[in-house]
């Protein structure tokens, strides 16, 4: 880094305009002087020798974690499905769109229902595209690495044809109302599927700036692959952030209707989100300026630790641009570059809260350590943060810093580890209730998981009420909903294997995308790549 090259006195003027910044911005309360001390002490740290270039012995268990939870995309496809490995899904959904003369057959459903919400579909995009450019390497260890791609392709395509013009983004293809109704195999839905757009007139910043995100991450692992598609990939990325950043308004405000199932909370760090990731495939200063120096003061949340999901991107932003911190990139002075250290700091922030004994740890996990932040979908906090864990010990890891301060306490990449290790092993059986969370891993997983598709026999004749009888059914779901990732236990960690439980036993594409990248980020050990391009 640019810091070990300056003399004393560069870096002592260095630490004053740090103090001075951190004066005026008013966040001095999360970031102490003798956290500053020891924060520039290991930026300065010699760095030990001997980082892994290539993925290191294969870890069995989480190989065959990975392998299955893979599968669950299949699970979740839409359209004419090609190279089929799920022998009770067919054909569905292949009129989604003609009402818009557009064909958004293809792109995943959302859950254990049969709706496509945009916004967490971006996101998993995001999170698949992510984990692909990071650990490709070992993900080609234990030849899952072109199940994700294609995965991955089968999102984009449906984004792709989602956004006809510029200013327009379909975000959703069916109506929660109806489909939660009828109880129907995707196959057989007889329920209409009406489509749901953002425009100028009823703007929806976080979802366009997310669908930008995704196209823009995708863009870089198509790049070698299919370079037409990835250049496709990355016009739309650009109109649509273009369209985000111009039209600004929340999709919660200009489409209420949205709010009971994926409210937004605010698109600021969905902004920043998505211009990380168009700096990342372009190159272009501008949108790290944009992140960096335009917005910062009105989304960045610098100083603040927040839990990573769907609907929150901070942590992942900071996260994401501290690669920049960490490895240089062209035209940039890091140690010069005031807002890249601030993001580093912040993702240093969360990083010490996640370890479980370092002083700031947060208190917002069981008894025996999981991450547990809410009652619905409890498993998507933990594996968001064990993947981030993981993602950001390899960071320092590939760039030979040894130690993360976390109030004068020391840690190392192991450690960070360690602590998604815990999480990752807890979700495959490592807990009280001795069961793995993960559909089809070990011997005991959850039976009733729910899933419209996974509850009904494929040779069930039902419409749309009377297939109510499966969801009410105490027998086990017919077909394995393999590599479904449920929503998780309670906070006592216990857990109640009913179906109609859907806090409980539902799982999401979103949540599975997290856990993949997880599990592809321990399968082995390896450094990281230090440019996306």
């Amino acid at each position: 880094m640019e810091a070990h090259k300056k003399g004393e006195e560069t870096k002592s003027k260095e630490w004053l305009w740090w103090l001075f910044v951190l004066v005026l911005a008013g966040v001095v309360a999360s970031a102490s002087v003798l956290t500053l001390l020891s924060y520039f002490k290991h930026m300065t740290k010699t760095k030990p020798s001997g980082v892994p270039h290539r993925p290191g012995p294969v870890v069995a268990q989480y190989a065959k974690a990975l392998e299955i939870a893979m599968q669950f995309f299949d699970v979740q496809k839409s359209g004419k499905l090609v190279d089929n490995r799920i022998w009770w899904r067919g054909d569905s959904g292949l009129q989604d769109g003609i009402d818009q003369n557009l064909d958004l057959s293809k792109g995943m459903y959302d859950a254990g229902d049969l709706v496509k919400f945009g916004f967490p579909l971006a996101f998993t995009a995001t999170i698949l595209s992510w984990a692909i450019l990071e650990y490709g390497d070992q993900m080609e260890a234990v030849k899952q690495l072109g199940f994700a791609q294609d995965s991955l392709k089968w999102i984009t395509d449906y984004l792709v044809n989602a956004h006809p013009s510029p200013n327009v983004l379909y975000i959703q293809v069916g109506d929660p109302e109806l489909d939660h109704k009828c109880w129907q195999r995707p196959e057989a839905m007889t329920e209409k599927r009406p489509t749901l757009q953002i425009n100028t007139s009823f703007p929806g910043t976080e979802v366009a700036a997310e669908t930008a995100a995704a196209m823009a991450s995708a863009s870089l692992v198509f790049k070698k692959l299919n370079s037409s598609y990835s250049s496709m990939l990355l016009m739309h990325a650009q109109q649509l952030f273009t369209f985000a950043d111009t039209y600004r308004g929340s999709y919660s405000l200009s489409i209420p209707q949205v709010q009971e199932y994926y409210n937004s909370t605010g698109y600021g760090d969905e902004l920043l989100w998505a211009a990380a990731w168009l700096y990342h495939a372009t190159g272009d200063h501008s949108y790290l300026d944009y992140a960096t120096e335009i917005n910062r003061q009105e989304f960045a949340s610098w100083g603040s630790a927040s839990w990573f999901s769907w609907d929150d991107k901070h942590a992942g932003t900071q996260v994401l641009l501290s690669r920049i911190s960490y490895f240089g990139a062209k035209g940039i002075s890091v140690g010069e570059n005031i807002a890249l250290q601030m993001y580093r700091k912040t993702a240093e922030v969360v990083m010490c809260g996640l370890l479980p004994d370092s002083p700031p740890a947060t208190s917002s996990r069981t008894q025996n350590g999981l991450i547990w932040v809410i009652n619905w979908h409890c498993l998507q906090h933990s594996m968001a943060s064990a993947f981030l864990a993981v993602l950001y010990g390899d960071y320092m890891l590939t760039s030979q810093t040894e130690i993360l301060y976390c109030d004068g306490q020391s840690y190392t990449p192991e450690d960070l580890r360690k602590f998604a290790m815990s999480q990752v092993d807890y979700v495959l059986g490592q807990n009280p209730m001795e069961m793995s969370y993960l559909v089809g891993y070990g011997n005991n997983y959850p039976q009733q998981v729910h899933h419209r598709g996974s509850s009904i026999p494929v040779d069930a004749k039902t419409g749309c009420k009377d297939g109510f009888e499966w969801l009410y059914s105490p027998k086990p779901n017919p077909n394995l909903a393999i590599g479904a990732l449920v929503g998780g236990p309670f906070l006592n960690e216990t857990y109640v294997d009913y179906r109609n439980n859907s806090m409980l036993s539902e799982p999401s594409t979103y949540n599975n995308a997290l856990l993949v990248a997880l599990l592809s980020g321990l399968v082995s050990s390896s450094s990281v790549v230090q440019s996306f391009s």
